[in-house]
């Protein structure tokens, strides 16, 4: 059913645009660019609710100092607070768990096409008739400076470093974190003046995060086909992109 349903169709569509494109790399923007929108339903409403939860931030914090010693009337006021504000707090997790279950079909079909150096005897067993590549075939893996089976690396000082899209990748995932910093800055404050020291250690993790995700994508990353890494460097920038219009439009 996971091959059926998920990963087959994936790895159809990036052969279809490989044969639009003619280039696996200008094939793998196409598809993420793509799927992407196709998603934005699900995307948006999850955006808007994280938008929200910024605004309330603040009065959430308010509560858990004022009914601090009992949670189940904090629990009845943060309800108050979600509906007040037209806030559905797990309202976005199913499509999370969708756009999670893509990108893990997406990976795997990635893996397929550029596990074989350009060969197409095992990308052919999951394609439909009408896609199906010559056997003799051999799939375009240069885009850029790239060659998509290998990592996205450079040498400087005699030594591996992150290549551009890689560094690029980590980039926009930072700033995606770095725009929900203000209500996080504000949390912050927040939580400082409360009793609560759970407050300020959740505060202090999102902090950290933000910072400590990018590295590890750097580093993790350097390990993978540059090809997965062009799919992550595309995928961040439409996120931020998403990010930046919803946070745009929340401020008028």
């Amino acid at each position: 059913m996971w091959q059926t349903l998920l990963l087959q169709p994936l790895l159809n569509a990036l052969i279809a645009f490989y044969h639009l494109f003619g280039n696996l790399g200008t094939a793998i923007i196409g598809l993420t660019v793509s799927l992407r929108s196709l998603l934005l339903p699900l995307t948006l409403p999850t955006l808007k609710t994280a938008e929200k939860m910024k605004e309330i931030a603040p009065k959430l914090e308010k509560l858990k100092e004022k009914h601090k010693d009992d949670k189940e009337a904090l629990a009845k006021a943060q309800m108050a607070l979600y509906r007040e504000a037209g806030v559905k707090p797990f309202a976005g997790f199913l499509p999370q768990i969708l756009q999670i279950v893509i990108l893990i079909a997406l990976y795997q079909a990635f893996r397929r096409v550029l596990g074989d150096n350009g060969g197409v005897e095992k990308v052919n067993d999951l394609l439909y008739s009408f896609l199906k590549l010559p056997e003799s075939a051999e799939l375009s893996l240069r885009f850029l400076y790239l060659k998509l089976t290998e990592p996205d690396t450079i040498t400087l000082f005699g030594r591996q470093v992150p290549g551009p899209f890689l560094i690029g990748a980590a980039v926009a995932q930072f700033l995606s974190a770095k725009v929900m910093m203000p209500a996080a800055e504000k949390e912050k404050e927040v939580a400082k003046q409360t009793e609560n020291k759970s407050d300020d250690f959740s505060s202090m993790m999102r902090t950290q995060s933000m910072y400590l995700f990018p590295i590890m994508t750097l580093f993790i990353g350097m390990q993978f086909p540059s090809g997965l890494v062009l799919y992550w460097f595309v995928f961040s920038l439409f996120n931020l992109a998403q990010q930046f219009i919803i946070r745009r439009l929340g401020d008028r």
